[in-house]
């Protein structure tokens, strides 16, 4: 292992009536204003479904926990769903944000769950 992290790439496509915002590497402090970004982007969209797939995610930091929470807070007129890995879904259990969060553990799940 090189230590290094892996770098976070993103990507959106829309599924049906949703919005899929796919993640893949790690989100920490150095990558989460890049989610943060994306975040904002696809609130700007029509879809009224956000499904945040954190599928391919190896590591969450707290300040990646405050941007999934933030974005569900000014999500106010839509439905945002997470898709967490289980090493996303650990520290949201952790921290409690299963609570304020919709999480799945497949995409198919999130977009199946009307």
């Amino acid at each position: 292992m090189s230590g290094e992290a892996a770098e976070l790439t993103l990507g959106t496509r829309n599924v049906g009536a949703a919005l899929v915002l796919s993640a893949s590497g790690e989100i920490d402090v150095v990558s989460a204003p890049k989610l943060s970004a994306a975040l904002a982007e696809a609130a700007a969209s029509e879809s009224r479904v956000l499904v945040v797939d954190l599928a391919q995610v190896r590591f969450i930091g707290s300040v990646g926990l405050s941007v999934l929470l933030e974005a569900r807070e000014s999500a106010s007129n839509r439905t945002m769903k997470v898709v967490a890995s289980p090493q996303v879904r650990r520290p949201i259990e952790i921290t409690g944000l299963d609570i304020a969060l919709d999480v799945y553990d497949s995409l198919d799940q999130a977009l199946s769950d009307a």
